[in-house]
């Protein structure tokens, strides 16, 4: 899996402390992000934090970030778009032909040779299936590749890879970030989370630095299922 941030929100902490500044100022939040004097580095970066450690969380909202995912799978991009507050647009299995299509082997089933082997040789036998079907509704049927591609996806596993670029605002990021950065959530979008963090802990570190489970935050581990390493379940703390 490759991640990749390809744009943000300029001047991310000026337009947070303008937003949130303007909440209790009788000035424009533009007076405020252009006065050069009052916004000094170290202003903005202890204005923030604060913001953060109060939950003033509503001016977070209008910083994005746009990242570039490749080689994570459809099982994953599933579990992403269910983020509904963000935008995406995905490589399409309809106008892409996938005759060629990677897809992403699980580590367990890497780990051990014989179920690999298995996993391979099935999605082999479907890349396979899938490229002898195309023939035949192109020789015998003669739809054109658009509507051919539309029907052959049918076919295509939850592991094929794909690409997909994602929008968050930092508020929505945070919350992102408390579910999938869970040793519970599952290991690939974990890692997609992970990667996100690194490039948004590194230019916004007064809202991410403290970003990650939500067990984090509470202390304690809301989720029903024991073995949690990093926190105990609420009813076993004392």
């Amino acid at each position: 899996m490759e991640v990749k941030l390809l744009s943000y929100t300029n001047n991310p902490k000026k337009v947070i402390y303008s937003a949130a500044r303007q909440c209790y100022s009788k000035l424009s939040a533009y007076k405020i992000y252009t006065d050069r004097e009052k916004l000094t580095s170290g202003k903005l970066k202890k204005f923030i934090s604060h913001l953060v450690k109060r939950g003033h969380l509503s001016p977070l909202e209008h910083v994005s970030f746009t990242f570039s995912a490749t080689g994570l799978s459809r099982v994953c991009t599933h579990q992403l778009v269910r983020h509904r507050v963000a935008s995406y647009s995905q490589q399409s299995q309809r106008y892409v032909g996938m005759d060629d299509f990677e897809f992403v082997v699980p580590k367990a089933i890497k780990s051990n040779k014989e179920a690999e082997a298995l996993f391979i040789e099935s999605t082999d036998y479907l890349k396979n299936k899938y490229k002898q079907i195309r023939e035949i509704l192109e020789k015998n049927i003669k739809l054109d590749k658009e509507k051919i591609n539309q029907d052959l996806r049918f076919l295509l596993p939850q592991g094929c890879q794909t690409k997909i670029v994602l929008t968050m605002n930092s508020r929505q990021l945070l919350h992102f970030f408390s579910e999938r950065l869970c040793l519970r959530a599952q290991w690939e979008i974990r890692e997609l989370a992970t990667k996100m963090l690194i490039f948004t802990k590194k230019i916004l570190p007064e809202v991410f630095s403290a970003a990650g489970a939500k067990c984090k935050k509470l202390s304690f581990c809301p989720e029903s299922a024991d073995g949690c390493p990093l926190n105990p379940q609420k009813d076993k703390t004392s």
